[in-house]
């Protein structure tokens, strides 16, 4: 790839770019969410309390966002984007089958915390390296194009231990031979990112320049209220491995069924994140920023927490459909309006901050989530309503500064 390719044909090759790196995504997916619709029934396996599991989930989080504003600096500094984005995915190898040993909760945790600390080192670089692309395609059909493919993933991963279980049986020995297989989606997706960085050496190539923008290094009044809407955001959002602790815990669906209530609710996700990011694409092209878009979809989530909490079985699924859009929105628009209120300059600590402040803001709140859950249902499902209905206020509140300064 070069200079050399513009116009129509940087558009072709770049729209095929991010269709390779989404597939990369479908197969870290794949075994990054099986686990993950696992490790809650598998704590609860060995022992844990609901705030162990919150905890867990949480400091998974934090570490898996908060280092990511370090290896965002890193990547604008060194430029070293697919280095980054390589070895972060080989973590997927180790830590995911090494689960299958694990004999306690608290190494759970610790391998657990390895594989988010991969993500942390591979996320910045990545989603920089997805921003160039973007730019040409447009930023909301890239960033939901990558998180549909991404979510497609997160259905096959679910579905695939939740065959397993049928298989093994509910037990500590089922969830062992799960993790184990999911080692074979974490190998195809380093071998399919190995081959887009032969295709594409240097993904700067892909974006036109941006008259300017290399130069620009300053972050705006209204990139600050979209990060501080982003915790409201990690505040509310309960992490999965403490709703699937809930619903095994309490009996509201049986084990083997939770993991393909996840594959429905990763489905569901990646649906709501191409329809959002048309959404967004469209408002930027009447003139705004697309953050209303985000705050319609996070009006819309803050109802899950109740439904997933206090409901029956029905009102779970109702709850985590909704759960979904909100996840969904995030994943994807989310992260574009990263690319579009930032310096192309500073795109990789941009991304780190944002993942920064989404970490450490989900960390603390699935912590709370789980400590009042503990306690009082009515208390946790309160605390994930106000503040996603805060985040929504606070997006809108970025829009009016961002409209204002242009």
């Amino acid at each position: 790839m070069t200079d050399a390719v513009d116009g129509g044909e940087r558009k072709r090759v770049a729209l095929g770019f991010v269709l390779m790196m989404g597939l990369v995504s479908l197969f870290a997916d794949a075994c990054y969410e099986g686990m993950r619709s696992a490790v809650g029934p598998y704590l609860a396996h060995l022992g844990a309390s609901a705030t162990a599991v919150g905890v867990v989930a949480g400091s998974g989080e934090l570490v898996g966002y908060g280092l990511r504003y370090v290896t965002g600096r890193i990547a604008d500094r060194t430029r070293a984007y697919w280095t980054l984005t390589i070895i972060g995915y080989s973590t997927n190898l180790v830590a995911v089958p090494l689960l299958a040993v694990a004999g306690s909760w608290q190494a759970v945790a610790a391998l657990v915390v390895l594989e988010r600390l991969g993500k942390a080192v591979r996320n910045p670089a990545r989603s920089t390296i997805l921003s160039f692309a973007a730019a040409e395609v447009g930023h909301g059909k890239a960033f939901a194009l990558h998180e549909a493919m991404d979510q497609l993933g997160a259905v096959i991963g679910p579905l695939s231990v939740a065959a397993v279980l049928w298989w093994r049986g509910d037990t500590l020995d089922g969830y062992q031979w799960a993790f184990v297989i999911l080692g074979i989606p974490a190998l195809l997706s380093l071998v399919t990112l190995l081959a887009a960085r032969a295709k594409v050496p240097d993904p700067r190539a892909l974006a036109a320049d941006d008259d300017g923008d290399e130069a620009r290094r300053t972050f705006g009044r209204p990139f600050v209220l979209y990060l501080v809407g982003v915790a409201l955001v990690g505040f509310g959002l309960a992490d999965w491995a403490l709703l699937a602790f809930h619903l095994e815990s309490r009996d509201v669906l049986a084990g083997a069924i939770v993991p393909v209530v996840y594959a429905a609710a990763m489905a569901a996700d990646g649906g709501a994140a191409l329809l959002v990011g048309g959404a967004f694409d469209r408002a930027r092209a009447r003139g705004g920023t697309g953050l209303t878009v985000l705050a319609a979809a996070l009006l819309v989530a803050a109802a899950s927490l109740p439904l997933v909490l206090l409901g029956n079985a029905a009102a779970a699924v109702a709850g985590i459909a909704l759960w979904a859009v909100g996840l969904g929105a995030t994943e994807s628009i989310g992260k574009a309006t990263v690319a579009t209120l930032s310096p192309r300059a500073r795109r990789g600590a941009a991304y780190g901050l944002y993942y920064l402040v989404f970490g450490a803001a989900w960390w603390l709140g699935s912590i709370l989530i789980g400590v009042l859950l503990d306690r009082s249902r009515a208390a946790a499902s309160a605390f994930g309503v106000v503040a996603l209905l805060l985040a929504a206020a606070t997006m809108l509140a970025a829009d009016r500064a961002a409209r204002r300064t242009r």
